[in-house]
């Protein structure tokens, strides 16, 4: 396991199954922020049990992981990279996918984002993997100008059609 990258006192490293209450209320809150969501809003009624499972199962993934950032002893972010499998008849033949990105109020636009996504870019590269991608909500201005600084472009949109009873 790599050490904990260091800048202005934030380190950077790989969550264990140990962090997960800190995980899970990280990523939580996350779901909370975009309550308006049209996807990310409808979270069921027993997503906090669910959650813990969900997020203890990943920990334990060998195809994933979950960076922490933290100054001292605060979590001020959180992201999640995963390697994948793209569709078999284009190149590349797998990614990285970031997701379960979220830096607390009080931390954000200080380079957290930016230390989280290196170690995942650091993860994707020892894997042999030659891109990332990720979604973001179409709705947030902020969110999307700051994946655009970050160098991710819109390559597709994502639409949904709620089906009616008959």
């Amino acid at each position: 396991m790599k050490p904990p990258e260091r800048k202005r006192g934030i380190a950077v490293r790989r969550a264990t199954e140990a962090d997960l209450a800190i995980v899970t209320e990280l990523r939580l809150a996350l779901l909370r922020d975009h309550a308006a969501d049209v996807i990310y809003g409808r979270v069921r009624p027993n997503v906090n049990s669910s959650a813990r499972r969900l997020y203890l199962s990943q920990l334990g993934s060998r195809d994933e992981v979950t960076f922490l950032a933290q100054r001292g002893h605060q979590t001020l972010g959180i992201l999640r990279c995963v390697h994948s499998r793209g569709y078999p008849l284009l190149l590349p033949a797998e990614y990285g996918y970031v997701s379960s990105v979220y830096v607390i109020p009080e931390a954000r636009r200080s380079g957290v984002l930016k230390m989280l996504l290196r170690r995942a870019e650091n993860w994707c590269r020892d894997r042999g993997l030659t891109e990332m991608r990720l979604h973001s909500g179409s709705d947030n201005a902020l969110s999307n100008a700051t994946w655009d600084a970050l160098g991710f472009a819109i390559v597709e949109h994502l639409r949904m059609r709620p089906l009616k009873s008959e």
